[in-house]
């Protein structure tokens, strides 16, 4: 689904106001002058400061490997590549593999911003590829494990007695929609469109303005609106969606899990990181699959490439 990025249009805090109006980048310029509005833009995006700090630093290496006076129109993906080899062979201090990963993302967002805002014709750092993960993976469910987890859940919600319908609604949004836990804690009843009662859809908000561009609308399963009725029944929310603490909803995952027989604790993370790798077996453009996960590009550079890895381990 598209996402609604609303901010584009929006007058900016009387901060931004104040703020002179830099002019626009061009080719000509020394690649430095680039990084004051690259960090406007990661400060924009709401990244934290420690990975803000960490892609300025590692653009800093980059500018000192080239030279400060190197204008952006001379970067090549020859000098990238040439960089990464520096990096890997050259320098006095090598990089470990995760500091290369990291780098690499960091010339992908840099690059990649500069070819959006068409300061470079194309985006240079793209066929720069990351090395092999060392990190473990994220641990994700096998369709068997799905299968056993949604076995109970359904069960949950079908009982004769004390029927509960939250952990299959719970389960389901999330493998469903692939939402964060601070966004599920955050849907109120009025974002729950249930027009068509086959097509259940869920739209993510949020109140700040520079987070706006993770809106998003989600399609559910249809089953869905069948479980809502079932929760709406039982548990009443006024406002939001689920009125209790993420704690609450953790222990509801943690007790599925154990009477799942999964071998693993079941987190939000563990369902977000399934959902994606589904959606991307199934054929969703990684593009779409990015606006789903309501990512900004430059989380999307570390995020893919590990959606990758685990679409192709074996479950």
């Amino acid at each position: 689904m598209p996402t609604h990025q609303l901010e584009l249009f929006s007058l900016g805090t009387a901060e931004t106001l104040k703020r002179p109006i830099q002019p626009p980048l061009k080719t000509s310029d020394p690649v430095t002058a680039a990084l004051a509005p690259f960090t406007e833009y990661m400060r924009q995006r709401e990244l934290a400061e420690n990975t803000i700090k960490s892609f300025l630093g590692d653009l800093k290496l980059f500018i000192h490997y080239i030279g400060p006076d190197t204008p952006l129109g001379a970067c090549s993906t020859r000098k990238l590549e040439e960089f990464s080899r520096y990096l890997q062979f050259e320098r006095k201090a090598p990089c470990s593999p995760k500091s290369l990963a990291r780098r690499i993302t960091t010339l992908k967002a840099f690059f990649g911003w500069l070819a959006d805002k068409e300061v470079l014709s194309t985006d240079i750092a793209a066929p720069l590829t990351h090395p092999e993960a060392v990190s473990p993976l994220p641990q994700i469910l096998s369709d068997k494990q799905i299968n056993a987890l949604l076995a109970v859940t359904r069960s949950m919600q079908d009982a004769l007695e004390a029927p509960d319908a939250r952990p299959h609604l719970l389960v389901t949004l999330i493998l469903g929609a692939g939402i964060k836990k601070s966004e599920c804690m955050h849907i109120a009843l009025r974002d729950i469109d249930l027009s068509d009662p086959e097509q259940p859809v869920v739209a993510i908000h949020y109140e700040r303005p520079r987070q706006r561009f993770k809106e998003r609308r989600l399609a559910l399963p249809a089953e869905w609106a069948t479980t809502l009725e079932a929760y709406l029944r039982r548990y009443q929310p006024r406002e939001r969606l689920f009125e209790c603490t993420p704690r609450n909803l953790e222990y509801v995952l943690h007790t599925v899990a154990i009477v799942a027989n999964l071998p693993f604790m079941l987190t939000f993370e563990t369902l977000r990181w399934t959902s994606a790798v589904r959606s991307l077996k199934a054929g969703m453009e990684e593009e779409r699959l990015r606006k789903r996960l309501g990512l900004s590009r430059i989380s999307w550079q570390w995020v893919l490439p590990i959606i990758r890895k685990l679409a192709e381990e074996p479950l």
